[in-house]
């Protein structure tokens, strides 16, 4: 049972509202001692910017987004999204400078693609619904996208969702097999499917590592009519969290600091409402006892993706504010308290972020998604960038 359609996300600046005790910090940088920079020349170094994405087809977006190192990464989702056209597969790559959308015409693949991982030219991989009976694997050559075979390819049913990439190279899916949720684990040329995930009616839509041999997992699964989040681990064997209870509850993304320190985020549908109402984003944490619900800082609109810091703790997280039409929102870390950030002013409507993800060898950040909330033309893929 799926249950997410065409989604988005949104992303900031530093002025925000933060969910503790200490709001001026995000507006008042101290100085370190021997830094020679002033507090406008390090605010300056720690703003959002848009970075054009050009040659996508309206309507398109961009869905997931990874980074390699500062000259490298790779984006992906789809295009050409109209009444009268089929959805393409969209793919973009970083080189350093420039984005340039990749290449696919030689692919014997429609629709979406849904998420991309890649730790060097080699070992990058991206996923796709499914077209037809195929639900694409992707591999990076150091210049374009080429299909790759695993076992199930083709079968009725089976689906690649999210997918990761270790420093060992091996590669993390997680998806749909025999009508259960599954890992899939490979490094290029041996496959094999893991043990099932012991939740009925479960959907996954994100995997991500924490060690090599620890990964982590998040969706939604049936619960009295509707759905709550889902969150779980594998290292070896299943660990499935208490649900996240919620109005038809989904789980975009989730971050994974520790076993007693576990971040989720993602949008609660409600219940009712007029057609376009619409969510309320959900952020919730994790204990190694409990979860617990905390207030975002806007109460209307969607929390998309999460990513970590340098040291492996929760840093920023992409959303969309719809209350804010002027630019796009990101909530920042700030000691224990999440703050409301802004990204840079628009000259049209607020972009719309679905994803964000750390820079590798560097302390920045780059977040993915489509220039408009609405997946209609003119809507076309978007990137922000955070040099810090």
């Amino acid at each position: 049972m799926r249950r997410r359609g065409f989604v988005a996300g949104t992303i900031g600046a530093l002025s925000g509202i933060a969910l503790g005790s200490d709001p001026a910090r995000a507006d008042a940088p101290t100085r370190r001692p021997g830094d020679r920079r002033t507090p406008q020349d390090r605010r300056a170094l720690q703003e959002w910017r848009a970075v054009p994405a050009p040659g996508s087809v309206p309507a398109a977006q961009l869905r997931r987004i990874a980074a390699a190192g500062p000259g490298m990464a790779w984006a992906v989702g789809e295009e050409s999204l109209t009444v009268s056209s089929q959805t393409r597969a969209l793919a973009m790559f970083w080189n350093g400078s420039t984005w340039s959308k990749s290449d696919l015409s030689h692919l014997d693949y429609t629709g979406r693609l849904s998420d991309v991982a890649g730790v060097c030219s080699t070992a990058a991989w991206s996923v796709g619904l499914p077209s037809g009976n195929a639900s694409p694997l992707l591999r990076w050559d150091g210049t374009t996208w080429r299909e790759a075979t695993f076992p199930g390819r083709g079968e009725p049913g089976v689906r690649l969702e999210s997918v990761a990439v270790g420093a060992d190279r091996r590669v993390w899916i997680c998806g749909t097999r025999d009508g259960a949720a599954r890992l899939l684990l490979g490094d290029g040329r041996r496959w094999r499917w893991l043990d099932p995930l012991p939740v009925a009616s479960a959907n996954l839509y994100r995997i991500v590592l924490r060690t090599p041999e620890e990964v982590w997992v998040s969706g939604d699964q049936a619960s009295g009519g509707g759905w709550s989040g889902l969150v779980a681990r594998w290292n070896g064997s299943w660990t499935v969290l208490p649900p996240i209870a919620g109005a038809r509850l989904g789980i975009a993304d989730v971050h994974a600091a520790a076993a007693d320190d576990v971040w989720a985020v993602g949008t609660e549908a409600g219940v009712g409402g007029p057609p376009g109402r619409p969510g309320n984003p959900a952020l919730a944490h994790w204990d190694g006892t409990a979860w617990t619900r905390l207030q975002p800082g806007f109460t209307l609109g969607a929390l998309s993706g999460i990513a970590g810091d340098t040291q492996g703790r929760a840093a920023w997280i992409s959303g969309w504010n719809y209350q804010d039409q002027s630019r796009s929102t990101y909530l920042r870390k700030e000691g224990a308290d999440w703050t409301v950030v802004r990204g840079p002013a628009s000259e049209t409507t607020a972009p719309y972020l679905n994803d964000v993800t750390a820079i590798p060898g560097t302390a920045g950040f780059w977040s993915a998604g489509m220039t408009n909330r609405s997946p209609y033309p003119p809507t076309e893929a978007y990137t922000e960038r955070l040099d810090a």
